[in-house]
């Protein structure tokens, strides 16, 4: 193997299985166990690789319900709604976006007594102008990630 793809080939192996051996990737790679290891050190000093985390299945601990939230927010307080957003630990994705709303956040909730009391509690809390919530019917993608190709620009 050359090293022109080593990165996103071991980025690559990391997405199948994020718990493989330094020597399992070494061997499917075709390079030393310590190529890997410098590479693998150099992603994550760079930034490339943040952690290396289980994927959960909310839906098998109970949490049924995920919600998709649109919300106005007044005026300059945009960074303090999206902060009190990520501070919640059922909120998995918070988003600054354009159009006509300033933030999207997704959640994910036991029922949806939860979920509204929650809502509630935000929108009594924050400076929200205006908000819109989808309740999601069947996830039918969540959570992806994608292959990086060879001829990614």
């Amino acid at each position: 193997m050359t090293y022109e793809n080593l990165d996103s080939d071991l980025i690559n192996a990391l997405l199948e299985d994020g718990r493989r051996s330094l020597r399992s990737l070494a061997e499917e790679l075709d390079v030393s166990v310590t190529t890997v290891s410098n590479h693998l050190r150099d992603l994550e000093d760079e930034g490339i690789i943040e952690g290396y985390t289980p994927r959960v299945d909310y839906d098998a601990l109970g949490y049924d319900v995920t919600a998709v939230m649109h919300l106005k927010v007044e005026g300059s307080a945009l960074s303090e709604v999206t902060e009190l957003l990520a501070d919640e630990p059922q909120m998995v994705s918070v988003y600054e976006v354009t159009g006509d709303y300033d933030v999207l956040a997704v959640g994910k909730f036991r029922n949806t007594d939860d979920m509204n009391r929650q809502i509630k509690a935000l929108l009594s809390e924050a400076p929200i102008r205006e908000s819109n919530t989808s309740v999601v019917l069947n996830a039918v993608s969540e959570n992806g990630q994608f292959d990086l190709g060879d001829s990614d620009a």
